[in-house]
């Protein structure tokens, strides 16, 4: 079989973890990515998942301050529907 290489920059990092994650599950990441790329030809779609990202400091502050607010009192009421809050947005 053929080859051809192809070159990325990516953050050490991610390169790391990335190669960790392909061994865990038995593959290079060479392999890894040529199945990435199979499917990305057969179903011409490109599916990310983030369902276990790690929120970053910036998210995790406004995420405390969403609380705090929750617990305070500090935030707009729940509506049942958009014709009462937009008013509540235009009340003076």
């Amino acid at each position: 079989m053929q080859t051809a290489a192809i070159y990325i920059k990516t953050e050490p990092e991610v390169k790391a973890n990335a190669q960790r994650v392909a061994k865990q599950l038995g593959l290079s990441l060479s392999s890894l990515v040529n199945g990435l790329l199979r499917q990305l030809i057969k179903t011409k779609k490109i599916t990310f998942s983030a369902t276990d990202e790690i929120p970053n400091e910036y998210l995790k502050g406004v995420m405390r301050q969403a609380k705090k607010n929750l617990k305070t009192g500090n935030h707009s009421p729940i509506f049942d529907n958009a014709e009462d809050a937009i008013a509540w947005l235009h009340r003076d």
